[in-house]
């Protein structure tokens, strides 16, 4: 399965959407949010229709679990509440290590768990991919602490570690967008708050690549600006083979996808242009640049964005 990782308003759903596009590949959305947001609280698939309702979903749901249920969405929340957090990012890493050695893990408090927990994970992913009859599975859950969970408990991942200009990601968090399901505004952050968020998704991501699990960086810059040759280059990594039909230079064309929970884009169907948002460099105060440029450059200058304007 296909992980993409990165904070949010990275661009990873629109990089979920246009990989959905190539035979073989069937994206699920963030599922860390199915269990409260759609099993629990029934909002859209990307179809449009309720999740209780979408047969895709119906499938999986009846494949993987013999249907959804309740107690088992209230069951994975608790479960992520203990074991799929930033701040168990060191423990997860040693985990890891020790799948990755061979030496077995010992018992430590919470590894029942965390096998329960990805247990789910893997039955879900694998229903997704026979009901789709596709041999990839993509999850934009983002959260590198999902990923570790992964990784660590034995699931075949290759990660996709989106990043974008951090001074962009700020500014868009601070930005109020609506909620495509229901109107409430998505959350907002400061731009400190959103740097450090930044710097601690990034990170996890890159210990990730150390600790040996296969990881691919795609910069939203590269994927606007050469949307064809940047898929072409990671759907090869990923171990297909390439056929970007839907793509006419810097237009693509989206069927429908049933993605769970993600930004707006997941509900776009037809002809959409492919273009950078850099609304930033003109909205951004020079306070809030210097800011976030003064929080986050060493990893700006390891993606390759200067610490100036261009």
């Amino acid at each position: 399965m296909v992980f993409l990782g990165g904070l949010g308003r990275s661009g990873t759903t629109l990089l979920e959407r246009l990989l959905g596009e190539v035979p073989g590949i069937v994206p699920l959305g963030e599922v860390v949010h199915l269990w409260a947001r759609s099993v629990l609280a029934d909002e859209a698939c990307g179809c449009g229709e309720p999740f209780g309702v979408c047969p895709f979903w119906d499938k999986v749901g009846m494949r993987a679990f013999g249907g959804w249920s309740a107690d088992l969405a209230h069951r994975m929340i608790a479960l992520r509440a203990r074991v799929d957090r930033t701040r168990r990012i060191p423990t997860l890493a040693r985990l890891l290590a020790e799948e990755r050695a061979g030496n077995g893990r010992w018992p430590t408090p919470g590894t029942a768990e965390l096998d329960e927990y990805v247990a789910v994970h893997r039955d879900l992913y694998d229903a997704a991919g026979e009901v789709a009859d596709c041999p990839v599975v993509i999850d934009s859950s983002k959260h590198a602490s999902l990923a570790f969970c992964l990784a660590a408990a034995g699931v075949d991942v290759h990660v996709v570690h989106v990043v974008r200009d951090p001074r962009a990601v700020a500014h868009s968090w601070r930005r109020r967008v609506e909620r495509p399901e229901d109107g409430r505004p998505m959350t907002h952050w400061s731009p400190s708050r959103t740097s450090l968020h930044w710097l601690s998704e990034n990170l996890g991501l890159g210990l990730l690549a150390r600790r040996g699990v296969p990881v691919t960086r795609v910069r939203y810059e590269d994927l606007l600006g050469a949307p064809a040759d940047t898929l072409r280059r990671l759907v090869a990594r990923i171990g297909l083979s390439c056929r970007l039909d839907f793509l006419s230079g810097s237009w693509a064309e989206l069927s429908t996808a049933h993605t769970a929970s993600g930004n707006p884009i997941r509900f776009t169907v037809g002809r959409t242009e492919l273009t950078r948002d850099d609304s930033w460099r003109a909205a951004a105060g020079s306070r809030q640049l210097r800011l976030v440029t003064a929080l986050t450059w060493p990893l700006m200058i390891k993606y390759g964005y200067h610490r100036r304007l261009a």
